[in-house]
């Protein structure tokens, strides 16, 4: 439980920088036109003869102030679409447009709450705004972050539904839309309800954390910089950064809430003589930390490394060390010392925390876009003016800081030994987040984890024969670069009606159920299955022979078995299967059964690793490494689910006679489809031999088919 926590807001932290990547330049615009456009900034300068209204410079940079300022205007709003793009697992685009429709959809029927109940002036003060004309409650970011992560919920759960036949147009992906649109019209209506009580709790917390004082920024500073190596500390500022968690104030007449909406309004606002610090306590710590601090941590490490290798480590830690102290970025020095010396990360931690309290105690009013940079202490310190700012201070404590980190790690490192970059035999790199996770799940699933885009993928030629795949209405839509290689009777089998072919452009026409065929296909496009299609289709499939790979571990080895019949009935060859993807082995080698009664039983113990929606087939892995496919009739996945039912779930545990699936035989006769299931060992290619080991009739559970490591 606490691991799949962890990972989900591993996901939720990621998801945040998306939007937050934008800050950077809208702060550069922001910062650039609202400081020289400042008309106290520009009599400090002596520029007023240069830079005044009417002029084509002063109109230039109040552009640039009023682009920039538009984005910290509609955070909301990114977090919205971003969040979506970040948590979803596919069709990301998808997911960005089902996030601002979920987000107009949600604070319009605020809005019209609002109005139902008398307006602004029956509301409590400071609790609404106006957010793209629309007048709503307060909600910040939180708004937005509440929609992302829903509309990443629901779409994830339905970008591929599959509707009845009569409404199949709406579904897939334009599903998503529509049904956020529907929740979160439901959300806005609880949320005018809600979110009043939830404010007066955020304003609360806000009012502990601000009451707090330099204790209280020493303990946030430590934290903030000990999520680093976990990716969490966006989760964890982000409420200080963006909502009344880090306070709230009123800036020409407008309430605005969080530590950096509040430093940014103040920045484009004429009125501000100083900007202030119950703001920034939140932000002006990184300065002397990443400026200086962490370039003497890099400093240390160079002299502390063999003689032999310092000219090898000093153009590593050169490169990251200017890395920290222009653009803030310091995971390349901080990753480097954290994973061969925890205790020196635990001080950088502690140190950390005090430069935050540091810049509280100092009054420094220096806030940021991103990190804490000499860019940004540039653009909204030093340009700003020290009597704005204080931004002296960040000098004045950064060089001790410099001589603080330096003297610490090298007496630490010597003291200690501590295997820092070119220290005796230790390895000469730089480490980053990924060497935190170097056991990553695996992406790849089965060949009979989608036998439907296994067949259109070898019926395009594989993999490889693929330029752009997309689709309308009705037609999954191709190009390709070799029309020659592409199949019309295998993408017949997948189920298309027709095929369309003009030059390297390739039509599929699969219905209004297109959309899900496509989603599935690109997923199944990512796995390494889709690569071994890939060189299959320009290659005759043959059984390899036995080679001798000694890079693949044993534990890897597939082992001999022999699998029970998975039918009562008559027993076929494949060549005998009346279907030619089929007949020719296309998805592996195996055997079939023409079955006397409508029960699919299980042919060895295995894992349930694939079901189908139209319920004609499922996926097997056995307990000895074979992954089976087990298909009840000849395209029977026309049929969209008729007269199949289900035993089992996916992931459940089966043994050798288990009941699988029903069907009904002879009504799926009737409908003119034949029965003939076969059983395929879609892994053929790990296998020396596949063999049937007799003909005729057979029972369920009986001997019927061999495979050979």
């Amino acid at each position: 439980m606490k691991d799949k926590a962890f990972s989900v807001l591993q996901r939720v932290g990621r998801s945040f920088m998306l939007p937050i990547a934008l800050l950077p330049i809208a702060g550069l615009l922001l910062g650039i036109g609202s400081s020289f456009t400042n008309e106290t900034m520009l009599a400090t300068y002596g520029l007023t003869g240069v830079i005044h209204k009417g002029t084509v410079i002063y109109m230039v940079l109040t552009i640039m102030s009023k682009t920039g300022s538009v984005v910290f205007d509609n955070l909301p709003l990114l977090f919205a679409m971003g969040v979506a793009i970040g948590m979803a697992k596919k069709e990301k685009a998808v997911a960005a447009l089902s996030g601002a429709v979920a987000y107009l959809v949600m604070n319009t029927a605020i809005s019209a709450l609002i109005a139902a109940k008398g307006g602004v002036q029956a509301m409590a003060p400071n609790s609404t705004t106006t957010m793209l004309g629309i007048t709503t409650l307060q909600m910040g970011v939180f708004g937005g972050i509440i929609v992302g992560l829903g509309v990443a919920a629901l779409h994830n759960r339905f970008y591929e539904i599959q509707l009845p036949q009569v409404l199949s147009f709406f579904g897939g992906t334009r599903f998503v839309p529509i049904i956020s649109a529907v929740v979160f019209l439901m959300v806005g209506i609880l949320m005018f309800f809600i979110w009043p009580v939830v404010q007066s709790g955020i304003t609360g917390l806000g009012n502990l954390v601000l009451s707090s004082g330099y204790i209280g920024t020493w303990i946030y500073g430590i934290i903030e910089r000990a999520l680093i190596p976990f990716g969490l500390h966006h989760v964890f500022y982000m409420p200080f950064w963006q909502t009344a968690v880090g306070g709230s104030a009123v800036i020409d007449g407008n309430t605005v809430s969080g530590a950096q909406n509040i430093f940014f309004a103040e920045l484009a606002s004429k009125n501000t003589t100083e900007f202030s610090v119950a703001a920034t306590r939140f932000m002006s710590g990184k300065f002397p930390l990443m400026i200086f601090g962490l370039p003497g941590a890099a400093l240390a490490m160079y002299q502390c490394a063999r003689k032999d290798k310092q000219k090898e480590v000093g153009g590593l830690l050169i490169s990251a060390a200017l890395t920290s102290m222009l653009t803030g970025i310091t995971e390349p020095l901080e990753f480097t010392f954290l994973f061969v010396a925890l205790p020196l990360y635990a001080v950088h931690c502690v140190l950390a925390g005090l430069s935050y309290m540091l810049m509280h105690i100092l009054n420094v009013g220096v806030g940021m876009t991103f990190s804490g940079g000499l860019i940004d202490l540039t653009l909204f310190g030093i340009m700003q003016g020290n009597e704005k700012s204080h931004w002296l201070w960040v000098v004045v404590v950064g060089v001790a800081y410099f001589f603080l980190y330096y003297f610490v790690f090298k007496f630490m490192i010597k003291k200690f030994d501590y295997k820092t970059p070119g220290r005796d035999d230790a390895e000469v790199k730089l480490y980053t987040r990924k060497d935190m996770n170097k056991q990553n799940e695996s992406k790849g699933t089965s060949a009979a984890a989608n036998t439907v885009s296994a067949l259109i993928l070898r019926g395009l030629g594989g993999l490889d024969n693929l330029s752009d795949v997309d689709c309308c209405a009705t037609r999954l839509r191709v190009t390709v670069l070799d029309g020659g290689k592409v199949s019309d009777d295998l993408l017949k089998q997948s189920g298309a009606s027709g095929v369309i072919h003009r030059g390297n452009g390739v039509q599929v026409v699969y219905g209004p159920q297109v959309s899900v065929i496509k989603s599935k296909l690109e997923d199944f496009m990512e796995t390494p299955e889709a690569q071994h299609i890939m060189e299959e289709a320009v290659q005759p499939q043959t059984v390899p022979a036995p080679a001798a790979q000694t890079d693949v571990p044993v534990a890897e080895k597939k082992q001999d078995a022999v699998f029970g019949a998975c039918a009562n009935g008559t027993m076929k060859l494949m060549s005998e299967v009346e279907d030619e993807a089929f007949a020719a082995c296309v998805l592996g080698d195996g055997v079939a059964v023409e079955p006397s009664d409508g029960n699919l039983y299980a042919p060895a113990d295995a894992t349930v690793s694939t079901l189908f929606d139209t319920g004609h087939a499922i996926g097997l892995t056995t307990d000895t490494g074979a992954e089976l496919l087990l298909h009840v009739g000849i395209n029977t996945v026309k049929l969209g689910g008729k007269y199949f039912e289900y035993h089992v779930q996916e992931n459940d545990k089966v043994h050798k006679g288990d009941l699988l699936i029903t069907f009904d035989l002879q009504a799926i006769q009737a409908a003119g489809y034949k029965t003939t299931t076969p059983m395929i060992v879609c892994n053929t290619e790990d296998y020396a031999s596949v063999k049937p080991l007799h003909t005729g009739t057979v029972k369920a559970g009986e001997d019927l088919l061999a495979v050979k490591a």
